[in-house]
């Protein structure tokens, strides 16, 4: 340990005499392990931004979508009830916690320039979390609004503006549904999904069978069930779920389509690679720089060494000392490297890039620091090997004389 503890030292003290030598090579080393470990974190973060915008659109992984359809093509409320009953047995069944019924519908609303048609979806309140829904005003639907006396929508911002309204303080309601209609309390407004939107809602389904909210002319159609199930189950309860409610209901036809089928972000192929590979040649460069100075350097210290190996270093001690010189300036230069990293990182807009904060950030990965801080080390070794080979080759008596 002291003669590792010496050669550690010794190197350092050599770096700092000849610190403004290597100064500069360092520069570009540390510059490449900053973009080296940027990009190994920011691919992480970027795959999360995507993932999260892929569960908006089609549900966590992995989300399970069961449809369920009458032989006879016969649907009226008893028939529902049924479905209704035999799918919560299911889900009782399996244990599956988060499931949301989800069906497109139609209802009248009256807006000051007139009544007109909007689209809206009856669901559960389960799927907030299943989408990850994220309100700009208000809040999403919790379990207890459906036993709420009133109807509660969650709608777009196409919706309050046709109302004339720009948020939510004056606690806003709404003609819903055919003849006198019902009123109903606007509880979230959502982001708009493009610009110039149709006004579009959400309302809860247990709410859409309570009150005649839905247009009787768009007819009464069986929801969809999405559940959310563990990874690792999915396949199993892909055909399980549909053979027992097939089983349950002998006159309706139920299938399973799963989101996992073609989930990728795609960031994990060539565009990685290819960051990944401009770092490294900058990295490469930083290293061949190093090199040349580490190999002036020990020209010019031809005598010095001449004179150790008279009083007795070793070839094995001069070999590291002078290895350990470039190892030593690029771990630290590395260090350099993943700190400024680090602060990039972390001030990446993120909110910017993909419209909204992450739900799940996930913390910078210590697999990118130990990346830079191994491409650093191996960089300095490889910019070390020549020069110390150089260095040991020395003869004594030639050394003493140059």
């Amino acid at each position: 340990m002291s003669g590792i503890a010496g050669a550690l030292v010794e190197a350092w003290d050599e770096l700092r005499i000849h610190k403004l030598r290597v100064l500069l090579a360092l520069i570009g080393v540390a510059a490449a392990v900053t973009a080296i470990t940027a990009v190994t974190a920011a691919v992480q973060m970027l795959s999360q931004g995507m993932e999260e915008q892929m569960e908006r659109s089609n549900g966590r992984a992995v989300t399970l979508t069961l449809s369920s359809y009458p032989n006879d093509g016969v649907v009226d409320a008893d028939s529902l009830a049924v479905l209704d009953a035999a799918q919560q047995v299911v889900l009782e069944r399996y244990g599956i916690t988060y499931a949301s019924r989800d069906a497109w519908t139609q209802m009248d609303v009256r807006f000051p320039d007139g009544t007109a048609p909007v689209q809206v979806r009856g669901v559960d309140a389960d799927l907030g979390v299943m989408n990850r829904i994220t309100t700009e005003q208000g809040r999403w639907f919790a379990d207890s609004d459906a036993d709420a006396f009133a109807p509660q929508l969650v709608v777009n911002e196409a919706f309050l503006e046709r109302l004339g309204l720009a948020d939510l303080s004056s606690h806003p309601t709404v003609l819903v549904g055919e003849g006198a209609g019902v009123r109903a309390t606007i509880v979230g407004t959502m982001r708009d999904e493009w610009e110039q939107a149709e006004p579009t809602g959400f309302v809860l389904f247990d709410q859409l069978s309570r009150w005649p909210l839905t247009d009787a002319a768009y007819g009464l159609q069986p929801p969809s069930l999405q559940m959310w199930v563990p990874p690792d189950q999915a396949d199993g309860l892909r055909r399980a779920v549909p053979r027992d409610l097939n089983a349950a209901l002998p006159t309706w036809r139920s299938d399973v389509w799963s989101n996992a089928d073609g989930w990728s972000t795609g960031l994990d192929g060539a565009a990685r690679w290819v960051a990944l590979g401009i770092g490294g040649f900058a990295l490469l460069l930083g290293g061949l720089g190093l090199l040349n100075i580490s190999l002036v350097t020990v020209r010019h210290r031809i005598r010095e060494i001449g004179i150790r190996r008279s009083f007795g270093a070793t070839s094995t001690r001069v070999f590291f000392g002078v290895m350990l010189e470039s190892v030593v300036a690029t771990v630290v230069a590395g260090l350099v490297g993943v700190v400024l990293a680090v602060a990039v990182i972390k001030n990446i807009p993120i909110d910017r890039l993909f419209g909204t904060a992450l739900q799940d950030s996930p913390p910078f990965p210590v697999s990118a620091a130990l990346i830079g801080m191994a491409c650093a080390t191996g960089v300095g070794a490889l910019a070390g090997l020549i020069p110390a080979t150089v260095a040991v080759r020395v003869k004594v008596i030639d050394a003493i004389r140059y």
